[in-house]
């Protein structure tokens, strides 16, 4: 498909779900858990459903199973809201199959990361993501993570000359650097030549993200306290950065507690919470009867039990 031939799409703004991966007590993918997990993710204000970013485990995940969560997850939000689908992996043809299967599927964008482990310089990143977008008529969102890529990721110039060449296709950016020189450059980046380019956070950081042009915030925590970083975000917009800075305070200390061994502590909370969805596959580690009773005690003094909807 020509690039003229494909429809401009704008990026969801706002909070934009990442729901983990639901797995039964055999560590098989458990599709009943996983729709009732984008319900409750819809129900609390969910933008879009991004299907399945890294560490909300899709490195465990096959490409059968990536396929099979793709098409249950489509089905499961019915069109409600967008949904994005993570197509990266470290082969081009693989993220090329990945991503025309998605298409086929109905999704409404892909995302995907540079390859991983080769170290890929700008012209092969350039030349990777080229390849995605020419392969698909689906709008297309970067992923800028240099801490899980040795330090590699998509330079301000190289974001420059994907949006030239793909001006309506190349609609976005999630950045997860955390480093907010590289958020304002790949931003005035991609909007030099798109005003609607949008770039988002990859953890609730909001009052920052938005405070420097962000549009919002790819949220691992909306299964866990949804109102939390629905009301972050809206006090943000709305110019309360008084009342939202103690809430960014809460989904920092959030941050804090669910990072070491990740995704694990976050499947801990939403059990917590009353949503269980699954252990995690190794490499990870299920969470210990002593860390979970602390993270039950910290939720507690975060007000997280007494604010956030208990169950589906």
């Amino acid at each position: 498909m020509s690039n003229a031939a494909k429809k401009a799409w704008s990026i969801p703004r706002g909070i934009m779900h990442l729901p983990v991966a639901t797995f039964d007590k055999d560590l098989k993918l458990d599709f009943d858990t996983n729709a009732r997990l984008i319900e409750f993710e819809i129900k609390h204000g969910a933008t879009s459903i991004c299907i399945l970013m890294h560490l909300a485990e899709q490195l465990n995940l096959s490409m059968q199973e990536r396929k099979d969560l793709t098409e249950q997850s489509v089905k499961a939000v019915a069109g409600r809201v967008p949904v994005l689908v993570h197509v990266s992996l470290s082969g081009t043809d693989q993220v090329i199959e990945l991503t025309q299967h998605a298409e086929k599927a109905g999704a409404d964008a892909v995302v995907a990361i540079a390859p991983y482990y080769w170290k890929p310089t700008q012209d092969q990143i350039y030349e990777h993501f080229a390849a995605i977008m020419s392969s698909t008529g689906l709008p297309f969102v970067g992923y800028h993570s240099p801490a899980f890529m040795d330090g590699i990721g998509i330079a301000p110039a190289t974001l420059l000359r994907l949006v030239e060449r793909f001006p309506t296709q190349c609609i976005g950016l999630k950045e997860a650097s955390h480093n907010f020189e590289q958020f304002i450059e790949l931003r005035r980046a991609g909007q030099s030549i798109n005003p609607d380019f949008g770039v988002i956070t990859g953890i609730e950081y909001i009052i920052p993200a938005m405070t420097l042009g962000g549009v919002g915030s790819m949220s691992i925590f909306g299964g866990v306290a949804p109102r939390l970083v629905q009301k972050l975000y809206d006090l943000t917009v709305q110019g309360n950065l008084t009342e939202a800075l103690k809430l960014q305070d809460k989904a920092s200390a959030l941050w804090q507690l669910g990072k070491g061994g990740y995704p694990a502590p976050i499947k801990t909370m939403m059990e917590i919470m009353g949503r269980p969805v699954g252990e995690t596959r190794l490499p990870l580690i299920p969470t210990s009867p002593e860390k979970k009773a602390l993270l039950e005690k910290e939720l507690d003094k975060l007000g997280i039990l007494q604010s956030e909807p208990h169950g589906w």
